[in-house]
């Protein structure tokens, strides 16, 4: 069987996204709103190309710039990035991003997503610690014999538990530390290296469309665009509904396809046989743990569920769930008797097996870098409230959905585009007739399903987890990407109509 020819590899792709990018700084005219910060003195300042002013705290100051955010907002630190103000675009000086930016922008996107990047690299280095104990593959085949011609319900109820992560608390880069638990799982169970994907970065990518209370999207974009983040939760959880049982049942219908035969595997097809860094499980049946797997496998599972509480609850973030992850090593370590030295070994070695992850997290951040440097992400914005200003309600939420695939091609952040955007938009829904929430929704939705895809976002790394080439995840996941795009226009007309 003749191989069809592969997109060029994850670095690649982004190499030349950087490239396009920076070719846009020479086409589009320069240009920035001016922006609104909450100061640590606790006043507001107001940065403009003329320099820094500093304004009243007062929600008659918030009146005056037509920024519909409640003070108490800032105060509380629910909007802490600088939030753009409506009117005050200004075309500045144009600074074109040479060859030596295009370098450049790569290595700064390293350093600016360190935290990622360290957090991925101590995911690996303690998957590594504990693979080595022999408890995970032992687990995993128990489990695996269990589920013997079950093994859809394993996809119905991860697939879901992802996608209500993703809605009510913004899973993201926490879905890193699931591939070496789950592919091997469902390897084990028949099926290719597309369903795991499809599960755990599907699923919460998923759920981030939805995002009924979704701290990092909804209740940001809500608190810049001036509404209770509240409104328009029934509307969203329909939505979580529906979506996700149509995206269960089409990797469903695609898993018990490949179970069946092997060779109808779109990874058979495009990329023929993947090496993975997961030690593969064989079938057979169950085996005794004993207590100290037994133990291992609890400890594991605690790291889970702590990590999911301080997130959900403590506020943690990467430096926090780093620190986790490397503990629960080192307790590993302690309770199998394994020395200094080996430990350390095997933690580099798990570390160095994610090292091509990280680095493409990094370079996808050069993409956001050249665009801010070369000023025109502003400009961008400026130009597409100006397309969408005087359409009607109906085709005024389309198009804006739409604008929101694009602009996410380009900004991954869901809080930075939030704060961006949502002034902007918000204060044209007032003179176009659209409610508020729709807004939001429009922005949830066109974020949320453009990200499946998007080469800025979380897709390449996951793609380097279970080693799989762009070209074959297109093919995989562009029909349900139609289908939800259809049922998410749906919704936002329908919620136009329904004042």
């Amino acid at each position: 069987m003749a191989k069809l020819k592969k997109l060029p590899s994850p670095i690649t792709i982004l190499v030349i996204v950087i490239l396009i990018a920076a070719a846009a700084t020479w086409l589009l005219p320069a240009g920035e709103y001016n922006k609104l910060s909450y100061t640590s003195s606790g006043g507001f300042s107001m940065s403009s190309p003329t320099g820094e002013k500093a304004l009243p705290f007062t929600q008659h100051t918030l009146d005056s710039l037509h920024i519909r955010i409640p003070t108490e907002k800032f105060k509380n630190g629910d909007i802490r990035k600088p939030v753009a103000i409506p009117g005050n675009y200004h075309q500045l000086k144009s600074n074109k991003q040479g060859p030596i930016n295009v370098i450049e922008a790569p290595i700064k996107g390293i350093y600016d997503t360190i935290d990622i990047i360290l957090f991925v690299l101590f995911i690996g280095g303690f998957m590594h610690v504990f693979q080595q104990t022999g408890a995970m593959e032992q687990g995993i085949r128990n489990l695996s014999y269990k589920m013997k011609g079950r093994e859809a319900w394993l996809i119905i109820i991860i697939t879901f538990l992802f996608s209500f992560g993703g809605a009510s608390f913004g899973m993201a880069e926490e879905c890193f530390v699931f591939y070496p638990v789950l592919v091997p799982l469902f390897l084990a169970a028949g099926y290719d290296v597309l369903v795991p994907l499809a599960v755990i970065f599907g699923g919460a990518n998923l759920g981030n469309i939805a995002s009924f209370s979704n701290p990092f999207a909804t209740i940001i974009a809500s608190n810049a665009a001036g509404i209770n983040w509240a409104d328009g939760i029934l509307e969203r959880i329909a939505i979580f509904v529906v979506i996700t049982a149509v995206f269960i049942a089409y990797i469903v219908r695609y898993a018990k396809k490949v179970q069946r035969d092997p060779t109808a595997s779109l990874v058979y097809k495009l990329e023929g046989a993947v090496a993975l860094p997961y030690a593969s499980v064989h079938s057979g049946p169950p085996v005794p743990l004993g207590r100290k797997n037994g133990g291992l496998l609890i400890l594991f599972l605690l790291t889970f569920l702590v990590m999911i509480a301080g997130v959900a609850h403590y506020d943690w973030w990467l430096p926090e769930m780093s620190a986790l992850f490397l503990v629960s090593a080192i307790l590993v370590a302690i309770i199998t008797r394994v020395n200094e030295s080996l430990f350390i070994r095997q933690f580099i070695e798990g570390a160095k097996s994610l090292l091509s992850v990280a680095f493409i997290i990094g370079v996808a951040r050069g993409v956001g870098l050249i665009l801010n440097e070369g000023r025109i992400s502003d400009s961008i914005l400026y130009y597409s409230a100006g397309l969408v200003g005087h359409m009607p309600p109906m085709l005024f939420i389309v198009i804006l959905f739409v604008l929101y695939n694009f602009f996410t091609l380009f900004i991954s952040s869901s809080s930075g585009m939030a704060v961006l955007t949502m002034p902007i938009f918000g204060s044209l829904a007032v003179v176009v007739g659209v409610p508020g929430r729709e807004i939001v929704n429009a922005y949830l939705f066109g974020m949320g399903i453009m990200s499946f895809i998007t080469p800025t976002g979380l897709i390449l790394p996951s793609l380097a987890m279970v080693n799989i080439s762009y070209k074959t995840w297109l093919k995989f996941i562009w029909p349900i990407m139609l289908i939800i795009s259809i049922i998410c226009c749906l919704f936002l007309i329908g919620g136009v109509l329904v004042p």
